[in-house]
């Protein structure tokens, strides 16, 4: 896992992230069901090319490396990936 969406996500939602990323890796995107009663946006650990093009595009600055997650947000690694795995299922 390269990069983590934490907190400040949480309820807004916005999708510039989604827009700057070249592989698709954030989900759900505006127009997948899920949008609408998703808390955040999430980053799937397997796709993410690890190129940070997110990370300056996020109004609130919720996008984190891994390494640089603050202490008080290290659950949402594995929020971020859990969301990918219950999908998956």
């Amino acid at each position: 896992m390269a990069y983590v969406i934490a907190e400040p996500c949480v309820s807004t939602k916005d999708t510039a992230c989604v827009d700057v990323c070249p592989c698709d890796c954030i989900h759900p995107r505006k127009d997948e069901g899920e949008f609408s009663t998703a808390a955040q946006l999430y980053i799937n650990p397997d796709e993410c090319i690890d190129c940070g093009a997110c990370i300056p595009v996020c109004p609130v600055s919720a996008i984190f490396p891994i390494e640089d997650l603050p202490k008080q947000w290290k659950s949402f690694a594995e929020i971020n990936a859990h969301w990918y795995v219950a999908k998956e299922s």
